[in-house]
Protein backbone atom coordinates (compact mmCIF):
# COMPACT_ATOMS: atom_id res chain seq x y z
CA UNK A 1 0.00 0.00 0.00
CA UNK A 2 2.65 2.72 1.10
CA UNK A 3 5.53 1.04 -1.11
CA UNK A 4 5.03 3.45 -3.92
CA UNK A 5 5.28 6.46 -1.40
CA UNK A 6 8.83 5.98 -0.48
CA UNK A 7 10.32 7.83 -3.78
CA UNK A 8 7.79 10.22 -3.53
CA UNK A 9 9.15 11.61 -0.19
CA UNK A 10 11.76 13.85 -2.15
CA UNK A 11 9.34 15.26 -3.97
CA UNK A 12 8.05 17.19 -1.01
CA UNK A 13 10.90 19.24 -0.88
CA UNK A 14 11.77 22.34 -2.38
CA UNK A 15 8.30 24.05 -3.17
CA UNK A 16 6.90 27.50 -1.35
CA UNK A 17 4.02 27.54 0.40
CA UNK A 18 2.05 30.78 1.43
CA UNK A 19 0.83 30.49 4.70
CA UNK A 20 -1.87 32.84 6.13
CA UNK A 21 -3.84 32.29 9.28
CA UNK A 22 -3.16 32.67 12.93
CA UNK A 23 -0.11 32.39 14.42
CA UNK A 24 0.61 31.67 18.25
CA UNK A 25 3.13 31.21 20.92
CA UNK A 26 3.12 27.33 22.32
CA UNK A 27 5.00 27.46 25.63
CA UNK A 28 5.33 24.49 27.79
CA UNK A 29 5.94 24.32 31.59
CA UNK A 30 7.34 20.64 32.53
CA UNK A 31 8.02 19.55 36.15
CA UNK A 32 7.29 16.71 38.37
CA UNK A 33 3.99 16.43 40.85
CA UNK A 34 4.62 14.90 44.23
CA UNK A 35 1.97 16.57 46.85
CA UNK A 36 -1.24 18.12 46.56
CA UNK A 37 -1.85 21.68 47.53
CA UNK A 38 -2.94 22.28 50.68
CA UNK A 39 -4.58 24.85 49.54
CA UNK A 40 -7.19 23.51 46.93
CA UNK A 41 -7.36 19.89 45.71
CA UNK A 42 -4.80 20.49 42.62
CA UNK A 43 -1.45 19.36 42.37
CA UNK A 44 1.62 21.12 42.60
CA UNK A 45 3.49 21.37 40.35
CA UNK A 46 7.50 21.64 40.36
CA UNK A 47 8.56 23.60 37.51
CA UNK A 48 12.35 22.13 36.06
CA UNK A 49 12.29 23.52 32.89
CA UNK A 50 10.00 26.05 30.23
CA UNK A 51 9.92 26.11 26.49
CA UNK A 52 8.28 27.74 23.47
CA UNK A 53 7.87 26.86 20.21
CA UNK A 54 5.68 28.08 17.20
CA UNK A 55 1.82 27.27 17.09
CA UNK A 56 -1.25 28.04 15.62
CA UNK A 57 -0.47 28.56 11.55
CA UNK A 58 3.28 29.05 12.76
CA UNK A 59 3.02 25.35 13.34
CA UNK A 60 2.03 24.44 10.18
CA UNK A 61 4.93 26.20 8.79
CA UNK A 62 7.75 24.09 11.08
CA UNK A 63 6.25 21.09 9.40
CA UNK A 64 6.66 22.55 6.11
CA UNK A 65 10.18 23.32 6.56
CA UNK A 66 10.41 20.09 8.42
CA UNK A 67 9.65 18.60 5.21
CA UNK A 68 12.19 20.32 3.33
CA UNK A 69 9.51 23.32 2.04
CA UNK A 70 9.98 27.00 1.82
CA UNK A 71 7.25 29.39 3.54
CA UNK A 72 5.76 33.06 3.39
CA UNK A 73 4.04 33.46 5.97
CA UNK A 74 1.07 36.33 7.00
CA UNK A 75 0.02 37.18 10.08
CA UNK A 76 -0.98 39.33 13.31
CA UNK A 77 0.64 39.92 16.45
CA UNK A 78 0.79 41.76 19.12
CA UNK A 79 3.70 43.93 20.33
CA UNK A 80 5.13 42.61 23.30
CA UNK A 81 7.69 40.07 24.14
CA UNK A 82 5.85 36.81 22.89
CA UNK A 83 5.37 38.42 19.62
CA UNK A 84 9.19 39.51 19.63
CA UNK A 85 9.98 35.77 20.20
CA UNK A 86 7.64 34.40 17.60
CA UNK A 87 9.20 36.73 14.76
CA UNK A 88 12.92 35.41 16.12
CA UNK A 89 11.67 31.95 15.76
CA UNK A 90 10.47 32.43 12.31
CA UNK A 91 14.20 34.02 11.38
CA UNK A 92 16.00 30.89 12.37
CA UNK A 93 13.91 29.07 10.55
CA UNK A 94 14.57 31.24 7.47
CA UNK A 95 10.72 32.05 7.07
CA UNK A 96 9.99 34.85 5.18
CA UNK A 97 7.18 36.56 7.01
CA UNK A 98 5.03 38.94 6.87
CA UNK A 99 4.01 40.05 10.53
CA UNK A 100 1.61 42.76 11.14
CA UNK A 101 2.03 44.62 14.83
CA UNK A 102 -2.03 44.81 16.25
CA UNK A 103 -1.11 47.52 19.32
CA UNK A 104 -5.17 46.13 20.00
CA UNK A 105 -4.32 42.43 21.12
CA UNK A 106 -1.75 40.72 22.40
CA UNK A 107 0.16 38.11 21.02
CA UNK A 108 -2.14 34.42 21.55
CA UNK A 109 0.14 32.18 23.96
CA UNK A 110 -0.96 28.82 24.79
CA UNK A 111 0.64 27.29 27.91
CA UNK A 112 0.43 23.78 29.19
CA UNK A 113 1.64 22.49 32.39
CA UNK A 114 2.83 19.06 31.66
CA UNK A 115 4.24 16.52 34.19
CA UNK A 116 5.02 12.47 33.17
CA UNK A 117 4.13 13.34 29.80
CA UNK A 118 0.43 14.05 30.91
CA UNK A 119 -1.17 17.67 30.79
CA UNK A 120 -1.91 19.30 33.78
CA UNK A 121 -3.53 22.46 32.51
CA UNK A 122 -4.02 24.69 29.27
CA UNK A 123 -3.76 28.43 30.13
CA UNK A 124 -4.72 30.56 26.92
CA UNK A 125 -3.95 34.27 26.81
CA UNK A 126 -5.83 35.21 23.51
CA UNK A 127 -8.31 38.03 22.35
CA UNK A 128 -10.22 36.64 19.05
CA UNK A 129 -12.38 39.28 17.75
CA UNK A 130 -11.96 40.24 14.35
CA UNK A 131 -8.79 42.14 13.30
CA UNK A 132 -9.94 45.95 12.01
CA UNK A 133 -10.62 46.90 8.59
CA UNK A 134 -7.37 48.76 8.15
CA UNK A 135 -5.46 45.47 9.50
CA UNK A 136 -7.70 43.09 6.69
CA UNK A 137 -6.27 45.84 4.37
CA UNK A 138 -2.98 45.12 5.24
CA UNK A 139 -3.36 41.57 5.54
CA UNK A 140 -4.36 41.34 1.85
CA UNK A 141 -2.19 43.96 0.41
CA UNK A 142 0.66 41.28 2.27
CA UNK A 143 -0.96 38.62 0.33
CA UNK A 144 -1.65 40.18 -3.00
CA UNK A 145 2.83 40.90 -2.85
CA UNK A 146 3.26 36.92 -1.91
CA UNK A 147 0.83 35.07 -4.09
CA UNK A 148 2.80 35.30 -7.26
CA UNK A 149 5.86 32.98 -6.22
CA UNK A 150 3.77 30.13 -4.33
CA UNK A 151 1.70 27.17 -6.00
CA UNK A 152 -0.24 26.22 -2.68
CA UNK A 153 -1.92 28.81 -0.43
CA UNK A 154 -2.84 27.60 2.86
CA UNK A 155 -5.14 29.28 5.30
CA UNK A 156 -4.44 28.22 9.03
CA UNK A 157 -7.80 29.04 10.57
CA UNK A 158 -7.86 29.06 14.26
CA UNK A 159 -10.41 31.27 15.01
CA UNK A 160 -8.35 34.18 16.47
CA UNK A 161 -9.70 37.10 14.24
CA UNK A 162 -7.31 37.51 11.67
CA UNK A 163 -8.97 35.35 9.02
CA UNK A 164 -12.38 37.46 9.15
CA UNK A 165 -15.12 36.76 6.41
CA UNK A 166 -13.84 39.13 4.18
CA UNK A 167 -10.15 38.31 4.38
CA UNK A 168 -11.07 34.73 3.32
CA UNK A 169 -13.11 35.38 0.36
CA UNK A 170 -11.09 38.01 -0.92
CA UNK A 171 -8.10 35.77 -0.93
CA UNK A 172 -9.59 32.82 -2.41
CA UNK A 173 -10.89 34.85 -5.25
CA UNK A 174 -7.24 36.21 -5.43
CA UNK A 175 -5.81 32.76 -5.44
CA UNK A 176 -8.25 31.29 -8.23
CA UNK A 177 -7.48 33.81 -10.39
CA UNK A 178 -3.51 33.15 -10.08
CA UNK A 179 -4.39 29.93 -10.72
CA UNK A 180 -2.87 28.70 -7.05
CA UNK A 181 -4.57 25.89 -4.92
CA UNK A 182 -5.90 27.10 -1.38
CA UNK A 183 -6.04 24.65 1.40
CA UNK A 184 -7.65 25.62 4.36
CA UNK A 185 -7.65 24.08 7.71
CA UNK A 186 -11.27 25.28 8.98
CA UNK A 187 -12.93 26.09 12.50
CA UNK A 188 -16.32 27.06 13.71
CA UNK A 189 -19.91 25.96 12.47
CA UNK A 190 -20.27 28.02 9.13
CA UNK A 191 -18.14 26.57 6.22
CA UNK A 192 -19.61 28.74 4.15
CA UNK A 193 -16.87 31.26 4.69
CA UNK A 194 -14.77 28.88 2.78
CA UNK A 195 -16.59 28.95 -0.46
CA UNK A 196 -14.73 27.98 -3.13
CA UNK A 197 -11.35 26.77 -1.55
CA UNK A 198 -9.72 23.97 -3.51
CA UNK A 199 -9.71 21.53 0.04
CA UNK A 200 -11.01 21.80 3.06
CA UNK A 201 -9.29 19.41 5.93
CA UNK A 202 -11.72 19.09 9.28
CA UNK A 203 -11.51 17.11 11.85
CA UNK A 204 -14.15 14.59 12.85
CA UNK A 205 -15.91 17.04 14.99
CA UNK A 206 -15.67 19.98 12.82
CA UNK A 207 -16.95 17.68 9.98
CA UNK A 208 -20.28 17.14 12.30
CA UNK A 209 -20.30 20.79 13.69
CA UNK A 210 -20.47 22.35 10.05
CA UNK A 211 -22.93 19.77 8.32
CA UNK A 212 -25.26 18.90 11.44
CA UNK A 213 -24.51 15.15 11.06
CA UNK A 214 -23.26 12.39 13.44
CA UNK A 215 -19.78 10.97 11.89
CA UNK A 216 -19.76 7.80 13.82
CA UNK A 217 -18.01 5.81 10.41
CA UNK A 218 -16.07 6.66 7.57
CA UNK A 219 -19.03 6.23 5.65
CA UNK A 220 -20.44 9.13 7.47
CA UNK A 221 -17.34 11.01 6.68
CA UNK A 222 -17.66 10.61 3.23
CA UNK A 223 -21.42 11.99 3.28
CA UNK A 224 -21.00 14.88 5.27
CA UNK A 225 -17.79 15.77 3.19
CA UNK A 226 -19.84 15.34 -0.11
CA UNK A 227 -22.33 17.36 1.44
CA UNK A 228 -20.29 20.10 1.51
CA UNK A 229 -18.31 19.87 -1.40
CA UNK A 230 -22.17 20.44 -2.84
CA UNK A 231 -22.77 23.13 -0.80
CA UNK A 232 -19.53 25.45 -0.99
CA UNK A 233 -18.07 25.12 -4.35
CA UNK A 234 -15.34 22.90 -3.21
CA UNK A 235 -12.67 20.72 -5.22
CA UNK A 236 -12.96 18.51 -2.74
CA UNK A 237 -12.54 17.38 1.59
CA UNK A 238 -9.78 15.88 3.40
CA UNK A 239 -11.36 14.40 6.49
CA UNK A 240 -8.88 13.70 9.50
CA UNK A 241 -10.43 10.70 11.52
CA UNK A 242 -7.99 10.23 13.99
CA UNK A 243 -7.78 6.42 15.06
CA UNK A 244 -10.03 6.10 11.33
CA UNK A 245 -7.11 7.64 9.38
CA UNK A 246 -8.24 10.17 6.62
CA UNK A 247 -10.74 9.93 4.18
CA UNK A 248 -10.55 11.76 0.71
CA UNK A 249 -13.17 13.27 -0.96
CA UNK A 250 -13.23 14.79 -4.36
CA UNK A 251 -15.78 15.85 -6.95
CA UNK A 252 -17.08 13.17 -9.43
CA UNK A 253 -14.43 10.57 -7.97
CA UNK A 254 -14.87 7.40 -5.82
CA UNK A 255 -14.16 8.61 -2.09
CA UNK A 256 -10.33 7.29 -0.73
CA UNK A 257 -9.70 6.31 2.73
CA UNK A 258 -6.23 5.78 4.31
CA UNK A 259 -6.41 4.07 7.53
CA UNK A 260 -4.27 4.67 10.50
CA UNK A 261 -1.17 3.55 10.93
CA UNK A 262 -1.39 1.84 14.76
CA UNK A 263 1.02 3.64 17.57
CA UNK A 264 0.65 4.37 20.68
CA UNK A 265 -0.68 8.08 20.86
CA UNK A 266 1.30 10.79 23.60
CA UNK A 267 -0.18 13.67 21.74
CA UNK A 268 -2.59 15.11 19.72
CA UNK A 269 -1.48 18.93 19.36
CA UNK A 270 -0.55 20.43 16.29
CA UNK A 271 -1.04 16.82 14.55
CA UNK A 272 -3.43 18.64 12.14
CA UNK A 273 -1.00 21.08 11.38
CA UNK A 274 0.89 18.49 10.10
CA UNK A 275 -1.25 16.60 7.90
CA UNK A 276 -2.11 19.89 6.37
CA UNK A 277 1.38 21.05 5.33
CA UNK A 278 2.78 17.40 4.02
CA UNK A 279 -0.88 17.88 1.91
CA UNK A 280 0.22 21.43 0.51
CA UNK A 281 3.77 20.04 -0.13
CA UNK A 282 2.49 17.03 -1.77
CA UNK A 283 0.15 18.72 -4.16
CA UNK A 284 3.00 21.47 -4.84
CA UNK A 285 5.18 18.60 -5.47
CA UNK A 286 3.06 16.95 -8.70
CA UNK A 287 1.38 14.27 -6.20
CA UNK A 288 -1.54 13.37 -7.19
CA UNK A 289 -4.34 14.20 -3.93
CA UNK A 290 -4.50 10.70 -3.66
CA UNK A 291 -0.89 10.04 -2.97
CA UNK A 292 -0.66 13.75 -1.19
CA UNK A 293 -3.27 12.59 1.57
CA UNK A 294 -1.51 8.99 2.29
CA UNK A 295 1.56 10.74 2.74
CA UNK A 296 0.16 13.49 5.40
CA UNK A 297 -1.98 10.38 6.79
CA UNK A 298 1.66 8.69 7.99
CA UNK A 299 2.78 12.21 9.13
CA UNK A 300 0.12 12.82 10.74
CA UNK A 301 0.42 9.41 12.81
CA UNK A 302 4.24 10.32 13.38
CA UNK A 303 3.84 13.71 15.11
CA UNK A 304 0.99 12.30 17.33
CA UNK A 305 3.63 9.83 19.27
CA UNK A 306 5.84 12.76 20.13
CA UNK A 307 4.80 14.82 23.17
CA UNK A 308 3.91 18.32 22.52
CA UNK A 309 3.89 20.35 19.57
CA UNK A 310 5.88 18.40 17.13
CA UNK A 311 7.13 18.27 13.15
CA UNK A 312 7.41 15.28 11.01
CA UNK A 313 10.70 15.45 9.17
CA UNK A 314 11.36 13.70 5.43
CA UNK A 315 13.64 11.15 7.44
CA UNK A 316 11.23 10.17 9.77
CA UNK A 317 8.60 9.84 6.83
CA UNK A 318 11.23 7.73 5.18
CA UNK A 319 11.45 5.33 7.93
CA UNK A 320 7.87 4.89 8.46
CA UNK A 321 7.04 4.24 5.34
CA UNK A 322 9.86 1.59 4.91
CA UNK A 323 8.73 -0.38 8.24
CA UNK A 324 5.22 -0.29 7.03
CA UNK A 325 5.56 -1.51 3.57
CA UNK A 326 7.83 -4.22 5.70
CA UNK A 327 4.77 -5.31 7.67
CA UNK A 328 2.16 -5.07 4.94
CA UNK A 329 4.65 -7.54 2.74
CA UNK A 330 3.84 -9.93 5.45
CA UNK A 331 0.04 -9.10 5.64
CA UNK A 332 -0.43 -10.00 2.08
CA UNK A 333 0.27 -13.47 2.62
CA UNK A 334 -2.86 -14.71 3.48
CA UNK A 335 -5.26 -18.44 3.22
CA UNK A 336 -7.83 -19.26 0.98
CA UNK A 337 -11.05 -18.18 3.35
CA UNK A 338 -9.28 -14.92 4.09
CA UNK A 339 -8.70 -13.99 0.92
CA UNK A 340 -11.89 -14.73 0.11
CA UNK A 341 -13.24 -13.05 2.87
CA UNK A 342 -11.37 -9.77 1.82
CA UNK A 343 -12.11 -10.15 -2.04
CA UNK A 344 -15.89 -10.13 -1.03
CA UNK A 345 -15.18 -6.55 0.80
CA UNK A 346 -13.21 -5.48 -2.41
CA UNK A 347 -16.50 -5.82 -4.39
CA UNK A 348 -18.24 -4.01 -1.91
CA UNK A 349 -16.21 -1.33 -2.11
CA UNK A 350 -16.56 -1.32 -5.68
CA UNK A 351 -12.53 -2.51 -6.83
CA UNK A 352 -11.86 -4.90 -9.65
CA UNK A 353 -10.10 -7.91 -8.92
CA UNK A 354 -7.27 -9.12 -10.95
CA UNK A 355 -5.95 -12.59 -10.16
CA UNK A 356 -3.03 -14.68 -12.19
CA UNK A 357 -1.22 -17.96 -10.67
CA UNK A 358 1.97 -19.48 -11.70
CA UNK A 359 4.94 -21.24 -9.83
CA UNK A 360 7.54 -17.56 -9.47
CA UNK A 361 10.49 -19.55 -8.43
CA UNK A 362 13.03 -17.85 -9.36
CA UNK A 363 11.45 -14.26 -10.03
CA UNK A 364 12.76 -12.84 -13.55
CA UNK A 365 11.41 -9.70 -15.68
CA UNK A 366 9.29 -11.89 -17.67
CA UNK A 367 7.14 -12.74 -13.91
CA UNK A 368 7.57 -8.87 -13.08
CA UNK A 369 6.19 -7.65 -17.02
CA UNK A 370 3.19 -10.02 -15.84
CA UNK A 371 2.54 -9.27 -12.88
CA UNK A 372 2.52 -5.45 -13.78
CA UNK A 373 0.25 -5.94 -16.89
CA UNK A 374 -2.07 -7.64 -14.89
CA UNK A 375 -2.22 -4.90 -12.19
CA UNK A 376 -2.89 -2.76 -14.55
CA UNK A 377 -6.00 -4.37 -15.59
CA UNK A 378 -7.53 -4.32 -12.40
CA UNK A 379 -7.73 -2.30 -8.98
CA UNK A 380 -6.47 -5.57 -6.61
CA UNK A 381 -4.16 -7.87 -7.91
CA UNK A 382 -4.68 -11.86 -5.81
CA UNK A 383 -1.49 -14.18 -7.17
CA UNK A 384 -2.12 -17.67 -6.78
CA UNK A 385 1.23 -19.11 -5.63
CA UNK A 386 2.16 -23.23 -6.57
CA UNK A 387 2.72 -24.93 -3.37
CA UNK A 388 5.81 -26.65 -2.96
CA UNK A 389 4.25 -30.04 -3.40
CA UNK A 390 2.03 -29.14 -6.21
CA UNK A 391 5.17 -27.87 -7.82
CA UNK A 392 7.44 -31.32 -7.62
CA UNK A 393 4.01 -32.96 -9.27
CA UNK A 394 4.32 -30.46 -11.94
CA UNK A 395 8.20 -30.02 -12.84
CA UNK A 396 9.79 -32.90 -11.08
CA UNK A 397 11.40 -33.58 -7.89
CA UNK A 398 14.37 -30.45 -8.18
CA UNK A 399 11.83 -28.21 -8.13
CA UNK A 400 11.29 -25.57 -6.66
CA UNK A 401 14.81 -24.02 -6.32
CA UNK A 402 12.77 -21.68 -3.23
CA UNK A 403 10.40 -23.11 -1.15
CA UNK A 404 6.89 -21.39 -0.81
CA UNK A 405 7.20 -19.32 1.97
CA UNK A 406 10.67 -17.26 -0.04
CA UNK A 407 8.41 -17.27 -2.77
CA UNK A 408 5.59 -15.44 -1.40
CA UNK A 409 7.72 -13.04 0.52
CA UNK A 410 9.63 -12.12 -2.97
CA UNK A 411 6.13 -11.58 -4.21
CA UNK A 412 4.23 -9.87 -1.75
CA UNK A 413 6.93 -7.23 -1.72
CA UNK A 414 5.89 -6.33 -4.78
CA UNK A 415 3.57 -2.95 -4.75
CA UNK A 416 1.63 -4.18 -7.61
CA UNK A 417 0.83 -7.57 -5.41
CA UNK A 418 -2.09 -7.20 -3.34
CA UNK A 419 -2.65 -10.55 -2.20
CA UNK A 420 -0.45 -13.88 -2.27
CA UNK A 421 -2.46 -17.15 -2.09
CA UNK A 422 -0.77 -20.31 -1.78
CA UNK A 423 -2.54 -23.54 -2.78
CA UNK A 424 -1.66 -26.78 -2.73
CA UNK A 425 -3.78 -28.59 -5.75
CA UNK A 426 -1.98 -28.71 -8.97
CA UNK A 427 -4.75 -26.66 -10.64
CA UNK A 428 -5.96 -23.02 -9.34
CA UNK A 429 -9.38 -23.74 -10.36
CA UNK A 430 -11.04 -23.67 -6.33
CA UNK A 431 -8.95 -20.56 -5.81
CA UNK A 432 -10.65 -18.92 -8.39
CA UNK A 433 -14.51 -19.81 -7.56
CA UNK A 434 -13.19 -18.72 -3.90
CA UNK A 435 -11.97 -15.45 -5.17
CA UNK A 436 -14.68 -14.57 -8.03
CA UNK A 437 -11.69 -12.36 -9.61
CA UNK A 438 -13.65 -10.23 -12.62
CA UNK A 439 -10.04 -10.43 -14.49
CA UNK A 440 -7.97 -13.52 -14.92
CA UNK A 441 -4.52 -13.47 -16.84
CA UNK A 442 -2.05 -15.78 -18.52
CA UNK A 443 0.67 -15.77 -20.58
CA UNK A 444 0.14 -15.17 -23.92
CA UNK A 445 2.13 -18.64 -24.42
CA UNK A 446 -1.61 -19.89 -23.11
CA UNK A 447 -4.45 -19.63 -25.65
CA UNK A 448 -7.83 -18.82 -24.10
CA UNK A 449 -9.29 -22.31 -23.83
CA UNK A 450 -6.29 -23.64 -22.03
CA UNK A 451 -6.86 -21.28 -19.27
CA UNK A 452 -7.61 -22.69 -16.18
CA UNK A 453 -11.02 -21.00 -14.88
CA UNK A 454 -11.36 -19.06 -18.09
CA UNK A 455 -15.00 -20.14 -18.93
CA UNK A 456 -16.01 -19.93 -15.26
CA UNK A 457 -14.51 -15.77 -14.99
CA UNK A 458 -16.28 -15.08 -17.90
CA UNK A 459 -20.07 -16.59 -17.12
CA UNK A 460 -20.11 -14.55 -14.52
CA UNK A 461 -19.39 -11.59 -16.58
CA UNK A 462 -15.22 -11.12 -16.37
CA UNK A 463 -12.41 -11.13 -18.84
CA UNK A 464 -9.60 -12.92 -19.49
CA UNK A 465 -6.27 -11.26 -20.41
CA UNK A 466 -3.70 -12.80 -22.16
CA UNK A 467 -0.50 -10.64 -21.11
CA UNK A 468 2.58 -10.57 -23.38
CA UNK A 469 5.79 -12.34 -22.62
CA UNK A 470 9.20 -11.22 -22.78
CA UNK A 471 11.12 -13.41 -25.18
CA UNK A 472 14.37 -14.98 -23.14
CA UNK A 473 13.20 -15.14 -19.93
CA UNK A 474 12.11 -18.77 -18.33
CA UNK A 475 12.79 -20.00 -15.17
CA UNK A 476 13.81 -23.13 -16.61
CA UNK A 477 16.02 -21.64 -19.13
CA UNK A 478 17.24 -20.08 -15.99
CA UNK A 479 17.69 -23.04 -13.85
CA UNK A 480 19.85 -24.80 -17.12
CA UNK A 481 22.59 -22.02 -17.16
CA UNK A 482 23.63 -22.05 -14.13
CA UNK A 483 23.62 -25.78 -13.79
CA UNK A 484 25.78 -25.82 -17.40
CA UNK A 485 29.21 -26.60 -16.83
CA UNK A 486 32.03 -24.23 -16.91
CA UNK A 487 34.91 -24.58 -19.22
CA UNK A 488 38.42 -25.24 -19.00
CA UNK A 489 38.95 -21.10 -19.06
CA UNK A 490 36.18 -20.31 -16.32
CA UNK A 491 33.80 -19.16 -18.69
CA UNK A 492 30.10 -20.64 -18.82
Amino acid sequence: MFAHLIPLVERLAGHRILCVGDVMVDRYVYGQVERISPEAPIPVLHTQREAMTLGGAGNVVRNIVSLGGQVDLVGVIGQDQAGYDLAKQLTELQVTSYLLTDNSRPTTVKTRYVADGQQLLRADLEVNQPISADMEDQTLQRVKGAIDSCRILILSDYAKGVLTNRVIAEIIKMARAKGCKVLVDPKGRDFARYRGASLLTPNRRELADATGMKINSVEDAEKAARQLIDAHDLEGVLAKLGGDGVCLVRKSEKPQHFRAIAREVFDVSGAGDTVVAAMALGLAGGLTPADSAAIANVTGAIVVGKIGTAVCTREELTRELAHDQALESEQKIVDVGTAASIAERWRKQGFKIGFTNGVFDLLHPGHVSLIRQARGACDKLVIGLNSDASVKRLKGDNRPVQNEAARAAVLSSLADVDQVVVFGEDTPINLIKAIQPSVLVKGSDYSKDQVVGADIVEGWGGQVILAKLIDGHSTTATIARLQMPKKADGSG
